[in-house]
């Protein structure tokens, strides 16, 4: 650690010190962090979770809003400047619109305010008053809090690690093999250096379709105004021996080391550090139906982001010193609408022994976690159908060709090990079921003036995120 790194560290020391000490005199702020997995609906759960937050007719499951003490909610201007604003209004169009669409997901951090006028019960409420506190949500790729991890891994254990996972998936042969051909000895020559990134960013797009999760570096798939540059221009090497300065290796290394110190490095200090509540949602049906190799990669990645959350309780000297810690954070199963909501449970048990190792790491820091299935909008109905003379529970909905349709997606098992067991051997399929997923546009609704888009425990999810702080 140089000297400008110990002075950015005291100066940020100081800043946290002013801010803990400002704090019990402004309006409380409580930041929640939400994320995702792939194609787990980031966008969809905020712009839901923030219209039911407004009007909330159905969210029953809050208890400050059953009760009454949530006297109004509105969208502030952000107080972050720098960073782009959710574009809450338009995504709510897009869900509630007479040709309704799922949203255009976000591929970069953005944020938004809502704040809360309040009046607590009781004596102590009358004597308190109104008061104010102010929800900011902190929108960010999946992929970019995976990176966090990078942060402990040398280019050589990286590229080791790496080489390792991918060698028996058939969406990375191809780079494989041109790494394989490839003389990391030789002096670097940017034409080679250019055609392996692009071949690895080739391998993590498909992994990504196949249903994998362990896709990083995530600016590879998000590159915004990097893309192109030398940060993004490098990727795995098979294990050599040393390499000499000016070599396409060493190139590479150094070119690791800077995507770790310029790219993820400001991301943990300028967005993540400052997160007090945390909400990872995960496409555990997609995964499911993608193969045990995909529910295992998940398993293994909500397990390894656990680390960067430094969850704990934010005790008063903790906060006054600025050592924050993530809270509370929930793993939420998305696209509970696709089941019936007699196997709700059991995706939840699923949901909850995926993240079995994760969740001991971070009660054991102190941090409450919790495991849900959840629909941030609800896009199906129930019904039974009849097939094979057996009458099975499904659900039905319109396609995004038009076409309205029943799907059963398969009757998931009541112990979750018949899932995580044949993940965790390296099963290729599943011996005895088979798991179907649909791709379903949003409902048409018909939204009365106090109410939010219809949803599954939406308002169990905002009751454990925030309900305290209300």
């Amino acid at each position: 650690m140089g000297i400008g790194d110990l002075a950015g560290d005291l100066l940020r020391g100081i800043e946290g010190i002013g801010q803990g000490l400002a704090q019990p005199f402004s309006d409380p702020v409580v930041r929640l962090g939400v994320t995702g997995l792939s194609r787990a609906g980031k966008t969809v759960f905020i712009t839901s979770l923030v219209a039911n937050l407004m009007d909330r007719a159905r969210m029953p499951g809050l208890r400050a809003a059953a009760e009454g003490r949530i006297l109004s909610a509105f969208l502030q201007p952000q107080p972050d400047d720098t960073v782009p604003r959710f574009d809450y209004e338009a995504h709510l169009a897009a869900l509630t619109g007479p040709e309704p669409r799922w949203p255009e997901s976000t591929r970069a951090v953005s944020e938004l305010r809502l704040s809360f006028r309040l009046q607590d019960g009781g004596l102590m409420g009358a004597l308190r008053g109104i008061r104010t506190l102010h929800l900011d949500i902190v929108d960010y790729p999946g992929e970019w809090l995976l990176d966090l991890s990078l942060l402990d891994l040398s280019y050589e254990a990286w590229s080791k690690d790496v080489m390792a996972r991918i060698a028996v998936r058939g969406e990375a042969q191809g780079f494989l093999a041109l790494a394989a051909a490839t003389d990391a000895a030789k002096p670097l020559d940017e034409v080679t250096a250019k055609a392996l990134a692009e071949s690895f960013t080739g391998y993590l797009t498909e992994a990504r379709k196949a249903g994998y999760s362990d896709c990083t570096p995530g600016r590879f798939l998000l590159p915004g105004e990097l893309a192109g540059s030398p940060v993004l221009t490098f990727a795995p090497l098979p294990e050599a021996g040393p390499a000499p300065r000016g070599s396409l290796r060493r190139e590479m290394e150094r070119r690791y080391d800077a995507y770790r110190a310029k790219v993820v490095k400001p991301f943990f200090r300028d967005h993540f550090a400052r997160i007090d509540r945390q909400v990872v949602l995960v496409d555990v049906l997609g995964a499911i139906h993608a193969g045990p190799r995909a529910v295992e990669d998940m398993r293994a990645a909500m397990a390894g982001i656990l680390s960067a959350f430094r969850p704990g309780r934010n005790g008063w000297l903790s906060s006054l010193l600025g050592g924050k810690r993530v809270e509370r954070i929930l793993f939420a199963a998305t696209k509970a609408d696709h089941l019936h909501h007699g196997q709700h449970m059991r995706l939840t048990g699923i949901m909850a022994a995926l993240m079995r190792e994760a969740k001991d790491r971070a009660e054991f820091a102190g941090a409450d976690t919790a495991a849900m299935s959840i629909a941030s909008v609800r896009a199906t109905v129930e019904e039974q159908v009849t097939h094979g003379g057996s009458v099975l529970d499904a659900v039905r909905g319109r396609l995004l060709s038009g076409k309205e349709a029943a799907m059963y997606a398969g009757e998931l098992p009541e112990n979750p090990a018949a899932i995580l067991a044949p993940a965790r051997e390296g099963a290729q399929n599943w011996l005895d079921a088979d798991y179907s997923v649909m791709a379903f546009a949003p409902a048409r609704l018909a939204l009365k003036p106090d109410e939010g888009p219809p949803h599954i425990r939406l308002d169990r999810a905002a009751e454990f995120l925030i309900g305290d702080k209300l």
